[in-house]
């Protein structure tokens, strides 16, 4: 296994990592601990960075396979998916948004499954509104996390503006994430009609 797919599973890994020190509080109630979601918040950062690290040196040392194509969107879904989870847990997103950005994955999942098993067996790389969407979804997660642990206790009014800025990310996420999946539908529609 070349290093680009090593670091495609080591984001994998993190998610549980991620989940950890992200339930071991919750903002809103008494008991918050700005400390754990600022190390929650710095284990995504880091998971997020090898989603560009593998595909750079996958790229650049042509070390692109099939099994990358594969393994690196899901492991963006998992890691944006969790934590998208518990922001709708904190009430910061609505889970409208989580409705959308989960059908268009189970819509998007459900074409490559299709591409897979045809005749020709083709593996289908996300597109680049696809890449847009998983980097607004991290940043817009960073932001929250980060925003949340480090303006916490300062003022009401901090924590009040983060909370808000990162609610109407979170729209802004879905917007993307709708059109993406469109655009992926519609640029790989032959599929859709071949499949039998």
């Amino acid at each position: 296994m070349n290093l680009p797919n090593k670091l495609t599973l080591c984001r994998i890994i993190l998610v549980p990592v991620f989940m950890i020190f992200v339930s071991l509080t919750e903002f809103g109630t008494e008991t918050f601990d700005a400390t754990w979601y600022l190390v929650a918040g710095i284990v995504f950062a880091a998971a997020s960075f090898t989603d560009y690290l593998d595909g750079h040196l996958a790229r650049k040392w042509h070390m692109v396979t099939d099994f990358g194509k594969f393994a690196d969107p899901l492991a963006d879904k998992l890691l944006t998916t969790v934590a998208l989870i518990y922001m709708m847990r904190d009430g910061v997103c609505s889970p409208v948004v989580l409705c959308i950005i989960l059908a268009r994955e189970f819509a998007v999942s459900g074409l490559r499954m299709v591409a897979a098993g045809a005749k020709d067996g083709k593996v289908i790389a996300a597109n680049m509104w696809g890449k847009v969407k998983t980097v607004l979804q991290m940043l817009t997660i960073i932001f929250y996390f980060f925003g949340i642990s480090l303006t916490y206790g300062n003022t009401v009014l901090g924590n009040l503006n983060v909370w808000l800025i990162s609610y109407w990310l979170c729209w802004l996420v879905a917007a993307a994430t709708a059109i993406s999946g469109i655009k992926y539908l519609w640029d790989n529609r032959s599929f859709i009609n071949t499949a039998k």
